[in-house]
């Protein structure tokens, strides 16, 4: 019985981001599709923002209504929509509309915020659920959250990306005799498997969340809560949950308790105003980075070095993530002195990243495969060293007080929130960064 609720539980923590991590890891197939191309990466960040108003309704229900809130129903509903979304995003993902005169992908945004909602409300309605259970089980639940980013990174290494080629094709002159007209386009070959077997997979992926759940709420209920161990054993959480200050204890009984166990457990330090700047400092930069200025930018800093580096940057950062966390669960550094290097590290290579972006699309060494090498690694690192240091920071805080980890939780979602708005406007408005076509950019020597 044991190994299958360890199971059930690491299914279940599967469909937590699997369709927002599935989302990013298929841009680079989805840009050269969709009428926004190049811009595609900024709408999204700042639609994911906007998904945040899930988490955000949850914890006011449970501050003005704790009792009346159904926290089941809410995960059947979130996790129906979820694999109703993707199902629909497999048949509706290329449909364009005219809107203000322009062509834009409404089907696409609609259907990503319904999918953003349904992954930024998981964070505040599935852990209070496994709640429930022995603690061990808490930890096998997120390890199946690292997997929802993993998994997808995998299957899209797997799809493989279509490759670019230039194509010579000619054009007649309407009523004119003389000779034609030759241009170089941009052809792609097909991936492995189509975005449209992609997104069934998400689907899938999300069906299987919602089994395991309703398989979890089915089974003897002969486990009893051990808020202690919850407290003491699942740190990990912040690897994944930083993002949402709602993600709080809201019954009385069990926040007594766990306040009771946080204060058996001795303080690792003491830090002084000061240090605590610095924390939460870290907490609205990294943030604003990985989660805002970054990643409206990829596009910009992956695509002139060809489809595969862009493929590989948003694949391996998206396994990276995971991967982070993971290491940080086995080798924690609390020194802020570390985290502040970390930070500085991480920050020189998004710097480099963003001003290849700038750059675009004629970045350094373009067409060169050290260039390609260069820029894949760098994406890969920054996100494996600032997911280090987002894990450590809300170990820190969750040790110093409960109420200081839901000030992270604020900082993260300042930061976030900052990073995208600052970009959009300079991507959409102000028109600061240049796409280019793989055939027809013609850059210096």
């Amino acid at each position: 019985m044991a190994l299958l609720v360890h199971m059930l539980a690491c299914a279940f923590g599967l469909g937590s981001w699997v369709a927002v991590n599935g989302l990013w890891v298929e841009l680079p197939l989805i840009v050269n599709t969709l009428p926004e191309g190049w811009e595609l990466p900024s709408y999204l960040t700042v639609i994911i923002q906007l998904a945040n108003l899930g988490p955000l309704l949850v914890t006011l229900m449970h501050k003005l209504c704790p009792a009346r809130l159904n926290e089941r129903a809410v995960i059947n509903s979130i996790l129906s929509i979820g694999v109703l979304s993707c199902i629909l995003l497999a048949f509706t993902w290329d449909r364009t509309t005219i809107v203000a005169g322009a062509s834009h992908s409404t089907a696409f945004f609609i259907i990503t915020f319904f999918l953003a909602l349904v992954d930024c409300t998981s964070s505040v309605t599935f852990l209070p659920f496994m709640m429930q259970l022995p603690s061990k089980y808490i930890t096998t639940y997120f390890i199946g959250e690292g997997l929802s980013g993993f998994v997808p990174g995998v299957v899209a290494l797997a799809q493989g990306v279509g490759i670019a080629k230039c194509v010579n094709s000619s054009q007649t002159p309407g009523n004119h005799t003389g000779g034609n007209t030759w241009s170089l386009n941009t052809e792609y070959l097909p991936p492995n498997f189509s975005t449209e077997v992609f997104f069934f997979f998400l689907a899938a992926m999300m069906c299987i969340s919602l089994a395991a759940f309703i398989a979890l709420n089915k089974l003897p209920r002969t486990y009893e809560l051990s808020t202690e161990n919850l407290v003491l054993d699942t740190w990990p959480s912040v690897s994944s949950g930083l993002g949402n200050p709602g993600a709080e204890i809201n019954d009385v009984a069990v926040k007594n308790k766990a306040e009771g166990a946080a204060e058996a457990t001795p303080l690792l330090a003491k830090h002084s105003v000061y240090q605590l700047i610095f924390i939460y400092f870290l907490v609205v930069w990294v943030n604003c980075g990985t989660n805002g200025l970054l990643p409206s930018v990829q596009t910009y800093s992956c695509m002139p070095y060809g489809h595969l580096a862009y493929h590989l940057s948003a694949a391996l950062a998206s396994v990276a993530n995971p991967v982070a966390c993971t290491i940080a669960m086995f080798f924690q550094n609390r020194s802020l002195v570390f985290l502040g290097l970390l930070t500085a590290s991480g920050t020189a290579l998004g710097g480099y990243n963003m001003a290849m972006a700038a750059m675009s699309p004629c970045p350094l060494l373009q067409g060169t495969a050290v260039g390609e090498a260069v820029i894949v690694l760098s994406w890969l690192f920054f996100t494996g060293t600032l997911s280090y240091v987002k894990v450590m920071v809300g170990v820190i805080l969750r040790d110093r007080s409960r109420a200081a980890l839901v000030w992270c939780g604020a900082a993260v979602q300042m930061g976030s929130l900052v990073g995208s708005v600052t970009m959009f406007p300079l991507i959409n408005i102000f028109r600061l960064f240049k796409s280019g076509d793989f055939c027809n950019t013609q850059c210096p020597l």
